[in-house]
């Protein structure tokens, strides 16, 4: 029986394709796909435009002139003050005594006791006392030798007086006809250094005088042997005083509207109007503050800390990061028609047909700024050298004149749309802009944080 030959068919199974994994599949490749998109693409930040305003730095550094003329000694000797340094003193007043023996002093400290000073007195120096503490900052150290040298003056006053108002004491030591009494020659404010800025005039000021590396002040103290023709003190004669602030030409527009303005001393904390003068002295800029009243308190001052309380600007506040400058074609306004019953406002373009027929194209475009009866409209709507018709005298204007405009992004529709903005006042980081303005920005409009990250039209992916 002949041997039949049997075919083996390989088995194959049957291809089951499970449904989760495809739907895995699809989602990993959509996951990969959106990944890549949005590291390539240029993401965009917005900000929300809001009301504020920026805080300024409004405290200066000034420079005080005045009235002030120097005293100087009619002879020589050993000095000594009886009266308080920053008191008004009047005509005839003693202020110093110069002793050529050199004895007034053993002789004010062999009659000094306890009993020198009255209550009263001791009143008035505690009250001294805390009024320099309260006010003392480490940064300003240096006025504590002045306090020491003011309160010197003090004691020494009181106790000078107790024994010049008994001449027998003079006498009895016979140091009598020893001692010259100098008096004031005419009436102002006491003021015991120099500093060589008392004929200080505007005219001569200059930016070096503001630096106090090279600024000395002299005084005088009780006891000190001094030369016939020396300074040994100054007399403030008028009420009338300034402060010369050196400042930027943007600060000095600002300020040059105003006709007073409020100082506050930061020395004091006391407040006070000033009449506001600005002046320009080739490239330098300088504000003067002239001001009737506290100058006594700064006697002593030339330079003196003061804040400006001038009101902040306020408008729409936008990140300086936002604002970028963009370059359109000027058109005059006459140029511009609209197309039929739409209002669609454009341009009337000179074209050619394939034939080479003269022809007219409508071009609609956005007005992004009216200026001098010129339209500025976007550059990429027309090419240089191009020509436009008037609407009435079918007279030809060519495309070519360009105007720059300072804006920022708007991205409330999704896509880019350039905004012209008017800036009120800016510093390192935002700026105030003016609010509902033509073409311009709106409360809680968005914009592109970052102005140069973005042109016109582009569509925004957040």
């Amino acid at each position: 029986m002949a041997k039949q030959t049997k075919k083996v068919v390989k088995y194959r199974k049957p291809l089951n394709l499970n449904l989760g994994i495809i739907i895995f599949t699809m989602m990993f490749i959509y996951i990969i796909v959106c990944i890549f998109l949005y590291f390539t693409k240029s993401h965009i930040t917005a900000y929300e435009v809001r009301i504020g305003s920026l805080a300024r730095n409004n405290i200066y550094e000034g420079l005080i002139i005045r009235k002030e003329e120097v005293v100087q000694s009619t002879d020589s000797g050993y000095i000594n003050y009886y009266a308080r340094e920053s008191e008004r003193v009047s005509t005839g007043s003693m202020v110093y005594t110069l002793d050529e023996s050199g004895k007034l002093n053993d002789v004010v400290n062999a009659n000094t006791d306890e009993s020198t000073l009255t209550d009263e007195d001791l009143i008035n120096l505690r009250g001294e006392f805390s009024s320099f503490g309260h006010s003392f900052t480490n940064k300003d150290f240096h006025s504590t030798y002045d306090f020491k040298f003011d309160m010197e003056g003090t004691v020494l006053k009181l106790a000078n007086y107790q024994v010049l108002s008994n001449l027998n004491i003079l006498e009895q030591n016979n140091i009598s006809e020893l001692v010259d009494f100098c008096y004031a020659p005419k009436s102002g404010i006491l003021v015991y250094s120099t500093d060589g800025y008392e004929n200080l005039t505007m005219d001569l000021v200059t930016p070096e005088i503001f630096s106090k590396e090279n600024y000395e002040k002299k005084m005088t103290h009780s006891y000190d042997l001094v030369g016939q023709g020396d300074p040994v003190y100054k007399l403030i004669t008028d009420e009338n005083w300034s402060i010369i602030l050196p400042i930027e030409e943007e600060r000095a527009l600002e300020l040059e509207e105003k006709s007073y303005v409020q100082v506050r001393f930061l020395k004091t904390d006391t407040i006070s109007w000033a009449a506001v003068n600005i002046i320009r002295t080739g490239e330098n800029t300088y504000c003067k503050l002239d001001l009737n009243n506290s100058m006594i308190n700064f006697a002593t001052d030339r330079f003196i800390e003061i804040e400006l309380l001038t009101s902040g600007e306020e408008g729409l506040k936008i990140p300086n990061s936002s604002i970028v400058e963009r370059e359109f074609f000027l058109i005059p306004t006459e140029y511009a028609t609209q197309n039929g019953d739409e209002g669609d406002i454009g341009f009337m373009k000179e074209t050619y047909l394939e034939d080479g027929t003269l022809s007219q194209e409508f071009i609609q475009t956005a007005i992004y700024n009216v200026n001098n009866d010129e339209y500025y409209i976007d550059v990429s709507a027309f090419q240089i050298g191009e020509y436009i018709i008037h609407p009435d005298s079918l007279e030809k204007y060519p495309i070519s004149k360009k105007g720059t405009l300072i804006g920022v992004y708007n991205v409330n529709l999704g896509y880019a749309d350039f905004r012209q903005i008017s800036i009120l006042y800016q510093n390192d980081e935002y700026a105030i802009v003016k609010s509902d303005t033509s073409y311009g920005l709106n409360v809680y409009d968005h914009i592109a944080q970052d102005g140069t990250s973005v042109e016109e039209n582009d569509f925004i992916f957040e």
